[in-house]
């Protein structure tokens, strides 16, 4: 089904963005094959999201279109320690299978709102945690439409980096490659990290997970911290009080707000710390990107 004119706050975890003038969610990777055509025949630009996290659409219409890699897409097939998820998995979903099958090596990813696809594309991490250290291989579908399969080490993964952020290849599924372990005490890691990521994280706020990726030798919410830009706002978007490495939508932010207090967060923090963050939120349809 292709939806016109769709709201972007209906699909990111900020809850803002203007309206996509197209909206496709693929439930096959044939129908995704299709939606790539869709934007080629039409002449327009799109953009593959999946859960919506990591991600800061602007208010302005997008004039594109848009290609959900979520729900279609949700199978996962598990061959002894190995595991394949299609791109739209959600990884609390993903890490909680492998739980099932007493498959250890995904705890870190329980509590990361995103897709797998999502989370190759930025080499999502936490905890110690990497996907480039249980990733074995992704199926690809390329922008001549071939279906590939790329290993790991094709991949390019660095800290929050992989190879997809600088081509237009989109993810369709992953293979991972677990370790035997035992289910009680990968229930009970799950449930640690999580508990950890309650109490340190303003999970109670719209946002897009860390805004800013960490600075070598530094954490970019002690930065701001020191910069005395705790509960620092622009509009309805609030440097966290509970956590300073994330912006948070306090209710009626629009994403003006939030570019211009990451943007204004940055040059204070460069200001008085000489460190320069980076956004770790993708950012769609700024000007000055």
């Amino acid at each position: 089904m292709i939806k016109e004119n769709e709201p972007m706050r209906l699909h990111t975890t900020f809850k803002v963005g203007g309206n996509a003038r197209y909206y496709l969610v693929p439930e096959s990777f044939d129908d995704v094959k299709k939606a790539l055509e869709f934007a080629q025949e039409k002449k327009l630009p799109h953009y593959i999201i999946g859960k919506g996290s990591n991600l800061l659409f602007s208010d302005d219409p997008y004039d594109g279109v848009v290609i959900e890699i979520g729900s279609g897409l949700n199978d996962i097939r598990i061959s002894g320690t190995t595991i394949e998820a299609y791109a739209g998995v959600s990884l609390v979903t993903l890490s909680k299978k492998a739980a099932d099958e007493s498959l250890a090596g995904l705890e870190f990813a329980s509590g990361i709102p995103g897709t797998v696809g999502g989370a190759v594309v930025m080499n999502a991490g936490a905890y110690d945690g990497e996907i480039k250290n249980v990733l074995k291989e992704v199926k690809i579908l390329t922008n001549n439409n071939e279906i590939i399969t790329k290993k790991t080490d094709e991949l390019d993964l660095s800290y929050r980096h992989s190879i997809f952020q600088n081509n237009s290849d989109i993810v369709l599924s992953a293979t991972f490659e677990l370790q035997q372990g035992n289910k009680e005490e990968i229930i009970s890691k799950i449930k640690e990290l999580n508990a950890k990521r309650k109490e340190k994280q303003p999970l109670e706020f719209p946002s897009a997970g860390s805004t800013f990726k960490r600075p070598e030798g530094y954490f970019a919410g002690k930065l701001i911290q020191d910069s005395g830009l705790r509960g620092y706002s622009v509009g309805g978007a609030q440097v966290s009080e509970k956590h300073c490495g994330f912006v948070v939508n306090t209710g009626d932010a629009t994403a003006t707000d939030i570019y211009e207090l990451i943007t204004k967060v940055r040059q204070i923090v460069l200001e008085k710390q000489g460190v320069e963050l980076e956004p770790e939120v993708r950012l769609v349809g700024f000007s000055d990107q």
